[in-house]
């Protein structure tokens, strides 16, 4: 599969087939690690928790430094924290997971990693737009707009984009895929219909984590508080 994967991007063009494979390699090594270290994490609360903490640190800086906002990691780690905590609550809070080790690792791991993409995907659409769209912008304030409205009126016909992905698996859950939680309970033997309301925890909780961050996060950007340091530049007020 890495070598199809590698053959796709070569013939594509798509000039990220070294890191393909060395992503393949890297999620090998790391996993083999994580396996140990989550054996002796799982087995207390704290250790969980900090396991936890340690995820996130690496999202934050992951997805940082994919849409170019490590000057302003304290926001993108702000609009990913909205849509993580609110989640682990409602769920621990409820009774729906009993609050251990081997209850918060996976769910937040899942919540955790999916913000990451919802805020990568958010980025990467919109920090572009308002790039090609100086002159828009520049005309808003020409007219007497304020800065934070001039920035959303750039973004706001795509700003609720990078949801779509996670929207469209929602609808289709059982039509074209059935997904990992589903799956995993049925072979842990689970039945059908705690394996359905183990995935529907999943999907539903992903798509309201990911529209609050979404949410946070162009708030901030409206702001000026959360934009690459070429933007903060290009959008003055």
């Amino acid at each position: 599969m890495v070598a199809v994967a590698v053959t796709a991007a070569h013939l594509g063009k798509f000039h990220m087939a070294r890191g393909m494979a060395w992503a393949s390699v890297r999620a090998t090594l790391q996993l083999l690690a994580v396996s140990f270290i989550i054996v002796i994490a799982i087995n207390q609360l704290w250790s969980s928790a900090l396991f936890l903490v340690a995820m996130y640190a690496i999202a934050v800086w992951t997805t940082t430094g994919r849409v170019g906002t490590r000057n302003a990691w304290m926001w993108s780690a702000l609009a990913m924290a909205c849509g993580v905590i609110p989640l682990l609550i409602i769920v621990f809070a409820t009774g729906t997971a009993p609050l251990n080790g081997y209850s918060l690792v996976p769910i937040g791991s899942i919540f955790v990693g999916n913000m990451m993409t919802g805020h990568t995907l958010n980025g990467r659409r919109l920090f572009p737009a308002l790039r090609e769209n100086v002159p828009t912008y520049e005309a808003a304030l020409s007219i007497g707009l304020p800065r934070a409205q001039a920035i959303g009126m750039v973004m706001e016909p795509i700003s609720g984009e990078a949801l779509v992905p996670t929207l469209d698996n929602t609808r289709t859950v059982g039509l074209v895929t059935l997904p990992g939680a589903f799956i995993g309970v049925l072979l842990g033997g689970g039945s059908a219909l705690q394996a359905g309301a183990a995935q529907l925890l999943v999907l539903v909780g992903i798509l309201a984590g990911q529209a609050v961050t979404v949410l946070v996060m162009n708030i901030l950007i409206r702001q000026a508080l959360l934009l690459p340091t070429d933007l903060k530049e290009r959008l003055r007020p």
